[in-house]
């Protein structure tokens, strides 16, 4: 009987696990292809952190975008999974740290992160969401390793 319950809850995780993979690979892909319809923008939005050189930030600006698809491809189908996840942990931390920083030194940044719907949130907002997807990126991470999906 205990087997039959061990191996529900197991189910149950893996639908769980794979929710969160679509809902997170969604936010990716959302972002994405919003910076891709505007990359103009997305690269001023890069220079105003002012961290790069303007011709770094035009380049990032229209790599990055594609970047953030393809990994949240990667999460939804379930191919190159590890890598995409990887690179998106890299990307949320990388982007956390610079928003950080940013803010240390006054500067006042709107990401454009979630297109005109992210324009006028505050700083605490902005970090709540993106401490949210961190800690979602972080436990498919962590939960991929004790994990097999059957797609």
């Amino acid at each position: 009987m205990f087997g039959v319950w061990r191996s529900a809850f197991s189910v149950l995780m893996n639908i769980v696990w794979r929710i969160v993979d679509f809902v997170v690979g969604g936010i990716f892909i959302y972002a994405g292809v919003l910076k891709v319809l505007d990359p103009v923008q997305f690269g001023l939005d890069i220079d105003n952190y002012k961290t790069l050189p303007w011709f770094v930030s035009v380049r990032l600006a229209f790599y990055l975008p594609w970047l953030e698809i393809f990994c949240g491809l990667a999460l939804i189908f379930r191919f190159l999974y590890r890598g995409g996840l990887s690179l998106l942990t890299v990307l949320i931390a990388v982007f956390i740290g610079a928003t950080i920083a940013a803010k240390m030194r006054g500067l006042d940044i709107s990401c454009g992160c979630f297109g005109h719907a992210s324009q006028n949130w505050s700083f605490p907002q902005h970090m709540a969401i993106d401490l949210a997807i961190l800690i979602a990126v972080l436990a498919l991470l962590f939960a991929n390793r004790n994990r097999r999906v059957e797609v």
